[in-house]
Protein backbone atom coordinates (compact mmCIF):
# COMPACT_ATOMS: atom_id res chain seq x y z
CA UNK A 1 0.00 0.00 0.00
CA UNK A 2 1.64 3.56 -1.49
CA UNK A 3 2.04 6.37 1.75
CA UNK A 4 0.47 9.18 1.59
CA UNK A 5 1.37 11.82 -0.68
CA UNK A 6 2.87 15.00 1.31
CA UNK A 7 4.11 18.40 1.17
CA UNK A 8 7.70 19.05 2.13
CA UNK A 9 10.32 22.54 2.36
CA UNK A 10 13.44 20.92 1.94
CA UNK A 11 16.76 22.75 2.23
CA UNK A 12 20.54 21.74 1.16
CA UNK A 13 22.89 23.33 1.61
CA UNK A 14 25.81 22.35 -1.87
CA UNK A 15 28.73 23.29 -3.09
CA UNK A 16 29.03 24.88 -6.74
CA UNK A 17 29.67 22.34 -9.15
CA UNK A 18 27.90 21.15 -12.49
CA UNK A 19 25.43 18.89 -12.02
CA UNK A 20 24.70 19.18 -8.21
CA UNK A 21 21.12 20.17 -8.99
CA UNK A 22 20.32 17.58 -10.96
CA UNK A 23 22.02 15.41 -8.52
CA UNK A 24 19.57 16.35 -6.01
CA UNK A 25 16.60 16.52 -8.20
CA UNK A 26 17.64 12.72 -9.07
CA UNK A 27 17.82 11.86 -5.50
CA UNK A 28 13.98 13.23 -5.02
CA UNK A 29 12.71 11.55 -8.45
CA UNK A 30 13.98 8.43 -7.08
CA UNK A 31 12.33 8.60 -3.56
CA UNK A 32 8.87 9.08 -5.63
CA UNK A 33 8.97 12.92 -5.62
CA UNK A 34 7.19 15.24 -7.75
CA UNK A 35 9.44 19.12 -7.34
CA UNK A 36 6.44 21.49 -7.68
CA UNK A 37 8.90 24.56 -5.97
CA UNK A 38 12.34 25.78 -6.33
CA UNK A 39 14.95 28.56 -5.33
CA UNK A 40 18.17 29.64 -4.97
CA UNK A 41 19.74 31.58 -2.17
CA UNK A 42 23.23 32.69 -1.10
CA UNK A 43 24.58 31.51 1.94
CA UNK A 44 28.06 32.37 4.19
CA UNK A 45 29.38 28.63 3.18
CA UNK A 46 27.88 28.14 -0.14
CA UNK A 47 24.68 27.75 -2.17
CA UNK A 48 21.35 27.22 -0.36
CA UNK A 49 18.93 25.07 -2.85
CA UNK A 50 15.35 25.03 -1.77
CA UNK A 51 12.69 22.64 -2.92
CA UNK A 52 8.82 21.98 -2.06
CA UNK A 53 7.63 18.95 -2.89
CA UNK A 54 5.50 16.68 -3.00
CA UNK A 55 6.49 13.04 -1.59
CA UNK A 56 5.42 9.92 0.00
CA UNK A 57 8.96 9.53 1.73
CA UNK A 58 9.63 10.39 5.11
CA UNK A 59 11.57 13.59 5.96
CA UNK A 60 14.50 11.19 7.53
CA UNK A 61 14.71 9.42 4.29
CA UNK A 62 14.43 12.41 1.99
CA UNK A 63 17.22 13.84 3.97
CA UNK A 64 19.03 10.38 3.92
CA UNK A 65 18.75 10.41 0.15
CA UNK A 66 19.89 14.33 -0.54
CA UNK A 67 22.71 13.64 1.76
CA UNK A 68 23.86 11.08 -0.38
CA UNK A 69 23.74 12.88 -3.39
CA UNK A 70 25.78 15.56 -2.25
CA UNK A 71 23.57 17.88 0.21
CA UNK A 72 24.66 19.15 2.92
CA UNK A 73 22.93 20.21 6.15
CA UNK A 74 19.67 19.15 4.95
CA UNK A 75 16.56 20.44 6.39
CA UNK A 76 13.23 18.78 5.91
CA UNK A 77 9.94 20.72 7.45
CA UNK A 78 6.48 19.93 6.57
CA UNK A 79 4.59 22.25 4.20
CA UNK A 80 1.08 23.39 2.92
CA UNK A 81 -0.66 24.05 -0.84
CA UNK A 82 -1.00 27.31 0.19
CA UNK A 83 2.93 27.99 0.07
CA UNK A 84 2.80 26.56 -3.75
CA UNK A 85 2.05 30.46 -5.00
CA UNK A 86 4.37 32.49 -7.17
CA UNK A 87 7.01 34.00 -4.93
CA UNK A 88 7.21 37.26 -6.97
CA UNK A 89 3.27 37.83 -7.45
CA UNK A 90 3.09 37.28 -3.33
CA UNK A 91 5.86 39.40 -2.57
CA UNK A 92 4.37 42.11 -4.47
CA UNK A 93 0.93 41.64 -2.65
CA UNK A 94 2.75 42.06 0.79
CA UNK A 95 4.27 45.09 -0.88
CA UNK A 96 1.16 46.31 -1.61
CA UNK A 97 -0.04 46.12 1.49
CA UNK A 98 3.27 47.63 3.39
CA UNK A 99 2.39 51.04 1.35
CA UNK A 100 -0.97 51.01 2.66
CA UNK A 101 -0.32 49.91 6.24
CA UNK A 102 3.69 50.34 6.64
CA UNK A 103 2.77 49.77 10.62
CA UNK A 104 2.41 46.35 10.65
CA UNK A 105 6.09 45.94 9.02
CA UNK A 106 6.98 43.06 11.42
CA UNK A 107 3.92 41.17 10.15
CA UNK A 108 4.30 41.25 7.40
CA UNK A 109 8.05 40.69 6.99
CA UNK A 110 7.17 37.58 8.95
CA UNK A 111 4.66 36.64 6.79
CA UNK A 112 7.42 37.42 3.61
CA UNK A 113 9.91 35.19 5.31
CA UNK A 114 7.57 32.33 6.51
CA UNK A 115 9.10 33.45 10.34
CA UNK A 116 7.29 31.93 13.06
CA UNK A 117 7.12 35.48 14.83
CA UNK A 118 7.82 39.32 14.15
CA UNK A 119 7.95 41.94 16.28
CA UNK A 120 9.30 45.36 16.91
CA UNK A 121 12.44 45.68 18.86
CA UNK A 122 13.78 49.27 20.13
CA UNK A 123 17.38 49.46 21.51
CA UNK A 124 19.08 46.46 20.63
CA UNK A 125 22.22 46.47 19.22
CA UNK A 126 21.82 45.27 15.35
CA UNK A 127 24.36 42.48 14.48
CA UNK A 128 24.94 39.95 11.78
CA UNK A 129 23.53 36.96 12.88
CA UNK A 130 25.03 35.06 15.39
CA UNK A 131 21.81 32.76 16.07
CA UNK A 132 20.21 31.65 12.72
CA UNK A 133 17.05 31.39 13.17
CA UNK A 134 17.49 34.91 14.33
CA UNK A 135 17.28 37.66 12.07
CA UNK A 136 17.07 41.27 13.40
CA UNK A 137 16.51 43.76 10.57
CA UNK A 138 17.09 47.45 10.76
CA UNK A 139 14.69 49.78 10.19
CA UNK A 140 15.96 53.23 12.04
CA UNK A 141 18.74 54.06 14.26
CA UNK A 142 17.69 52.26 17.68
CA UNK A 143 14.71 50.60 15.72
CA UNK A 144 14.77 47.49 14.29
CA UNK A 145 12.22 44.37 13.53
CA UNK A 146 13.66 40.86 15.27
CA UNK A 147 12.00 37.78 13.30
CA UNK A 148 12.48 34.18 14.26
CA UNK A 149 12.01 30.96 13.24
CA UNK A 150 12.66 27.61 14.81
CA UNK A 151 13.12 24.95 11.21
CA UNK A 152 14.60 26.81 8.84
CA UNK A 153 17.56 28.92 9.46
CA UNK A 154 17.68 32.27 7.39
CA UNK A 155 19.83 32.67 4.94
CA UNK A 156 21.84 35.61 3.46
CA UNK A 157 19.63 36.11 0.33
CA UNK A 158 16.29 36.58 2.84
CA UNK A 159 18.27 38.78 4.83
CA UNK A 160 18.50 41.23 1.67
CA UNK A 161 15.37 40.42 0.79
CA UNK A 162 14.35 41.52 4.53
CA UNK A 163 16.76 44.81 3.92
CA UNK A 164 14.82 45.76 0.66
CA UNK A 165 11.00 45.08 1.98
CA UNK A 166 11.82 47.42 5.12
CA UNK A 167 12.74 50.33 2.71
CA UNK A 168 9.40 50.08 1.26
CA UNK A 169 7.95 51.39 4.57
CA UNK A 170 10.92 54.34 4.69
CA UNK A 171 10.42 57.94 3.50
CA UNK A 172 12.11 58.29 0.03
CA UNK A 173 16.17 58.98 0.10
CA UNK A 174 16.31 62.30 -1.19
CA UNK A 175 18.29 62.31 -4.22
CA UNK A 176 18.58 65.97 -4.90
CA UNK A 177 22.13 65.83 -4.73
CA UNK A 178 24.41 62.46 -5.32
CA UNK A 179 27.29 64.29 -3.48
CA UNK A 180 28.35 63.20 -0.20
CA UNK A 181 30.65 64.85 2.05
CA UNK A 182 33.20 62.67 4.51
CA UNK A 183 34.99 64.13 7.58
CA UNK A 184 37.77 61.72 8.74
CA UNK A 185 39.50 61.21 11.90
CA UNK A 186 42.02 63.77 11.24
CA UNK A 187 39.95 66.31 10.01
CA UNK A 188 40.61 66.40 5.94
CA UNK A 189 37.50 66.75 4.18
CA UNK A 190 36.83 64.60 0.91
CA UNK A 191 33.59 64.35 -1.42
CA UNK A 192 32.33 61.59 -2.67
CA UNK A 193 30.64 61.24 -6.07
CA UNK A 194 29.15 58.88 -8.69
CA UNK A 195 32.06 58.32 -10.95
CA UNK A 196 31.09 59.54 -14.44
CA UNK A 197 32.80 60.12 -18.03
CA UNK A 198 33.64 63.90 -16.73
CA UNK A 199 36.38 61.76 -14.46
CA UNK A 200 38.09 60.57 -17.24
CA UNK A 201 41.23 62.75 -17.20
CA UNK A 202 41.10 62.81 -13.02
CA UNK A 203 41.16 58.91 -12.68
CA UNK A 204 44.07 58.70 -14.90
CA UNK A 205 46.15 61.20 -12.75
CA UNK A 206 44.96 59.35 -9.86
CA UNK A 207 46.69 56.34 -11.62
CA UNK A 208 49.63 58.77 -12.29
CA UNK A 209 49.98 60.03 -8.65
CA UNK A 210 49.56 56.23 -6.93
CA UNK A 211 52.88 53.88 -6.71
CA UNK A 212 53.28 51.05 -8.77
CA UNK A 213 52.13 48.40 -5.19
CA UNK A 214 49.25 50.41 -4.50
CA UNK A 215 48.13 49.55 -8.65
CA UNK A 216 49.15 46.47 -8.51
CA UNK A 217 47.01 45.68 -5.12
CA UNK A 218 44.21 46.86 -7.08
CA UNK A 219 44.65 45.52 -10.76
CA UNK A 220 46.72 42.26 -9.63
CA UNK A 221 49.39 44.28 -12.33
CA UNK A 222 50.88 47.74 -12.09
CA UNK A 223 48.56 49.04 -14.54
CA UNK A 224 50.22 52.32 -15.36
CA UNK A 225 46.67 53.28 -16.80
CA UNK A 226 43.28 52.18 -16.78
CA UNK A 227 42.32 51.18 -20.35
CA UNK A 228 39.23 53.15 -21.66
CA UNK A 229 37.18 50.50 -22.35
CA UNK A 230 37.46 49.57 -18.10
CA UNK A 231 36.86 52.81 -17.20
CA UNK A 232 33.69 52.84 -19.42
CA UNK A 233 32.88 49.45 -18.03
CA UNK A 234 33.08 51.19 -14.39
CA UNK A 235 31.06 54.06 -15.64
CA UNK A 236 27.85 52.18 -16.32
CA UNK A 237 25.18 51.75 -14.31
CA UNK A 238 23.97 48.92 -15.47
CA UNK A 239 27.07 46.79 -14.40
CA UNK A 240 28.00 48.18 -10.91
CA UNK A 241 28.13 51.39 -9.27
CA UNK A 242 31.51 53.24 -8.92
CA UNK A 243 32.40 55.75 -6.21
CA UNK A 244 35.32 59.02 -6.65
CA UNK A 245 36.63 60.25 -3.47
CA UNK A 246 37.93 64.43 -4.53
CA UNK A 247 39.67 66.61 -2.02
CA UNK A 248 41.14 70.13 -3.14
CA UNK A 249 40.17 69.82 -6.96
CA UNK A 250 42.04 66.11 -7.38
CA UNK A 251 40.29 62.36 -7.38
CA UNK A 252 42.28 60.86 -4.51
CA UNK A 253 40.88 57.34 -4.56
CA UNK A 254 38.04 55.45 -6.40
CA UNK A 255 35.54 52.58 -5.63
CA UNK A 256 34.17 50.02 -7.72
CA UNK A 257 30.88 47.54 -7.10
CA UNK A 258 30.30 45.39 -9.83
CA UNK A 259 27.37 42.99 -10.14
CA UNK A 260 27.95 39.34 -11.03
CA UNK A 261 25.94 36.75 -12.29
CA UNK A 262 26.08 34.84 -9.31
CA UNK A 263 22.91 35.14 -7.34
CA UNK A 264 22.68 37.86 -4.52
CA UNK A 265 26.59 38.32 -5.16
CA UNK A 266 28.38 41.60 -5.89
CA UNK A 267 32.17 42.48 -5.71
CA UNK A 268 34.13 45.52 -4.87
CA UNK A 269 37.51 46.86 -5.28
CA UNK A 270 39.56 50.26 -4.36
CA UNK A 271 42.26 52.37 -4.99
CA UNK A 272 43.11 54.70 -3.05
CA UNK A 273 46.42 57.08 -3.58
CA UNK A 274 49.08 56.50 -1.40
CA UNK A 275 48.97 59.59 0.89
CA UNK A 276 45.70 58.86 1.57
CA UNK A 277 45.77 55.48 2.70
CA UNK A 278 45.17 54.54 6.27
CA UNK A 279 43.25 57.64 7.16
CA UNK A 280 39.59 55.91 6.84
CA UNK A 281 39.19 56.95 3.60
CA UNK A 282 38.80 52.99 2.55
CA UNK A 283 36.93 52.40 5.19
CA UNK A 284 34.18 55.01 4.44
CA UNK A 285 33.93 53.90 0.72
CA UNK A 286 33.52 50.15 1.55
CA UNK A 287 30.56 51.27 3.69
CA UNK A 288 28.98 53.11 1.17
CA UNK A 289 29.49 50.36 -1.13
CA UNK A 290 28.16 47.94 0.99
CA UNK A 291 24.72 50.09 1.67
CA UNK A 292 24.50 50.42 -1.96
CA UNK A 293 24.67 46.48 -2.43
CA UNK A 294 22.03 46.08 0.00
CA UNK A 295 19.76 48.62 -1.59
CA UNK A 296 20.09 47.12 -5.13
CA UNK A 297 18.80 43.49 -2.98
CA UNK A 298 22.40 41.76 -2.94
CA UNK A 299 23.27 39.33 0.21
CA UNK A 300 26.92 39.61 -0.14
CA UNK A 301 29.79 41.48 -1.23
CA UNK A 302 32.97 39.61 -1.90
CA UNK A 303 36.85 41.25 -2.61
CA UNK A 304 39.64 39.24 -4.09
CA UNK A 305 43.12 40.48 -2.85
CA UNK A 306 46.68 40.03 -3.50
CA UNK A 307 47.84 37.96 -0.15
CA UNK A 308 49.95 40.33 0.83
CA UNK A 309 47.34 42.88 0.75
CA UNK A 310 47.55 43.76 4.65
CA UNK A 311 45.87 46.65 4.78
CA UNK A 312 42.75 45.32 2.33
CA UNK A 313 42.50 42.07 4.29
CA UNK A 314 42.34 44.23 7.76
CA UNK A 315 39.59 46.82 6.55
CA UNK A 316 37.47 44.21 5.32
CA UNK A 317 38.10 41.65 8.18
CA UNK A 318 36.81 45.17 10.84
CA UNK A 319 33.69 45.17 8.75
CA UNK A 320 32.85 41.43 9.27
CA UNK A 321 34.60 39.64 6.46
CA UNK A 322 35.69 36.23 6.23
CA UNK A 323 38.82 35.61 4.42
CA UNK A 324 39.31 32.42 2.60
CA UNK A 325 42.19 31.41 0.25
CA UNK A 326 41.66 30.41 -3.42
CA UNK A 327 43.19 27.91 -5.97
CA UNK A 328 45.98 30.29 -6.31
CA UNK A 329 48.02 30.53 -2.91
CA UNK A 330 48.98 34.72 -3.39
CA UNK A 331 45.18 35.18 -3.65
CA UNK A 332 42.29 35.78 -0.60
CA UNK A 333 38.94 36.23 -1.20
CA UNK A 334 36.80 38.06 1.24
CA UNK A 335 32.84 37.68 1.95
CA UNK A 336 30.73 40.20 3.52
CA UNK A 337 27.15 39.55 3.93
CA UNK A 338 25.57 43.23 3.96
CA UNK A 339 24.09 42.35 7.13
CA UNK A 340 27.50 42.51 9.23
CA UNK A 341 27.37 46.01 9.48
CA UNK A 342 25.17 47.54 12.10
CA UNK A 343 22.79 50.56 11.42
CA UNK A 344 24.98 52.71 12.54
Amino acid sequence: MLEDMAFLRIRTTVDERPGRLASLAAALAGRGGNILGLSVQTDADGTVDEFVAEISATPETVRTALEAAGGRRVQVVPATAHELTDEPTRALLLASRLRSMPWRLPELLAELLRADDGRWTYGEAVSDLPDPTRLVVPVAARRAVRLRRADLPFTLTEAARAASFVRLAQPAPDHATAEQGIRLADGAQVTVKPLTGIYREAVRDLHDRCSPEARRFRYFTSMPALPPRMFERLCDRTRGHSLVAGHDGQVVAMANLMFTPDPGIAEMAFLVEDRWQGRGLGTALARMLVTEARDQGYAEVRATMLSDNVRMRRLLVSLGATLGYTDDPGVVESRLPVGALTSA
